[in-house]
């Protein structure tokens, strides 16, 4: 603990600097040289990594190294990566028997070809709010974004956006998401009266985006398709979606999908048991850079935790607050900073979730509309970094730059701007 906090006092702004060197290795480079696939995102995390190990003080290299892998071994990080791991098994398998090909028929034969992209985004924003998860609701639908996209010659990075941003609707707003959890216990308030508050502030974001899909639905060449759908390789992606909806974690919905997916092609002829198992292989040595991203991260964001980064935002995030509307601001821009230093929305409302608790109560501010902010601000952060695990395993199933998606990604900016006018002009008023 004392090493904990002279390592806080010593380093400070200093602490952060790591992750400046991820953006600065990562992001602006991929900018400057024109080209999202420049620069490989691991080699990025090792570079920062390095420099967040050399910067540590106070501490021997072996137990800096210690620390940076007991931040690659937390328990979120792990259960992310068997996440990740059954996600590739089940996406892979499914593709080899030929699931997502019946699923994509099915979906062209339902949705009118205008309403696609639309129907698409309500799809994601509906099983997001009724399973909580967002990981969840992109492992299951992103395969489904490719297919549309290999059968319609639609943007594969554009239709994976909108998966994406749909994802991060129920990730805000359902009663059963790891966020609204944090947000209404750190504030002390119901999740009922948080989803009163927190659906008339980000409302008005999805309805733009449904009036957008909508109007470039209309404008796209979308050309029409009449393939036969093949409705018994459709149960596999019917009992991950029903199952995920009945609130059962998101680990046993991808077990229960990898097992429903291998005997349905089993019995169908799909592949036969070697194939089934070699496709379960392929799809989980196919998660290997995202497990890297992900290890790397945790062990980089720990030692930016254990240099004093993290308390370095608080305190001077916290420092000059002087009216509730100042307070609001205080609690995103906190909420905001520590999500990006910890990639994890969930983690980011609990590390802030005392001082915001703290805020709320010293001016006075609606400890429900408190909970919405925090809530928003992490998710909007969330579905903006390239690091995100949401992004992450996106860009792993399509294959993509998780930079390419992010130029699609409309919903959580709209997500942000709806939150802070709601903050600026004191809206909804009964709550401000």
């Amino acid at each position: 603990m004392a090493k904990d906090k002279l390592s806080s006092r010593s380093q400070g702004m200093k602490a952060l600097i790591p992750l400046l060197v991820f953006l600065g290795v990562y992001l602006l480079t991929s900018v400057w040289v024109n080209d999202f696939y420049a620069v490989p995102i691991t080699v990025a995390f090792i570079i920062a990594s390095m420099v967040a190990v050399a910067m540590t003080g106070g501490i021997s290299l072996p137990e800096r190294i210690v620390r940076f892998s007991e931040g690659a071994a937390d328990k979120n990080i792990l259960t992310m990566i068997w996440i990740f791991i059954l996600a590739g098994a089940f996406a892979q398998s499914a593709k080899a028997m030929g699931a997502i090909d019946a699923t994509v028929n099915l979906t062209l034969m339902i949705l009118p070809d205008h309403f696609l992209l639309v129907g698409i985004f309500i799809a994601s924003c509906f099983i997001s709010l009724s399973i909580g998860t967002s990981v969840g609701t992109i492992a299951a639908l992103v395969p489904v974004a490719l297919g549309i996209a290999d059968k319609t010659g639609l943007d594969l990075a554009y239709i994976t956006a909108i998966v994406v941003g749909g994802s991060f609707f129920g990730d805000n707003l359902s009663f059963i998401s790891d966020t609204t959890i944090a947000a209404t216990r750190t504030q002390m308030c119901e999740m009922r009266d948080k989803f009163r508050v927190n659906i008339l502030i980000v409302f008005p974001a999805a309805l733009v985006l449904l009036v957008y899909y909508t109007v470039v639905g209309f404008k796209a060449d979308i050309p029409v398709t009449d393939m036969p759908v093949e409705w018994v390789k459709v149960i596999p992606y019917l009992v991950v979606l029903v199952t995920a909806m009945a609130g059962i974690e998101v680990m046993l919905v991808l077990t229960i999908g990898i097992f429903t997916t291998m005997v349905v092609g089993l019995a169908t002829g799909g592949y036969d048991i070697l194939g089934c198992l070699s496709a379960m292989g392929e799809g989980i040595t196919g998660m290997g850079e995202l497990i890297i991203v992900t290890l790397l991260a945790g062990g980089l964001l720990e030692l930016i935790r254990y240099n004093g980064g993290i308390d370095f935002i608080i305190s001077r995030l916290t420092a000059k607050v002087n009216s509730k509307r100042w307070a609001e601001l205080s609690i995103a821009a906190l909420v905001s900073m520590v999500n990006l230093c910890t990639a994890n929305n969930t983690i980011a409302i609990i590390t802030s979730g005392s001082i915001a608790r703290n805020i709320t109560l010293k001016y006075g501010l609606d400890a429900r509309k408190s909970a919405s902010i925090l809530d928003t601000f992490s998710c909007m952060v969330q579905g903006l970094i390239p690091y995100g695990a949401q992004l992450l395993i996106a860009a792993a199933l399509t294959h993509l730059s998780p930079l390419s998606i992010m130029s699609y990604l409309y919903y959580p900016w709209l997500l942000g701007l709806c939150a802070l006018l709601a903050i600026i002009f004191r809206y909804p008023r009964r709550y401000s």
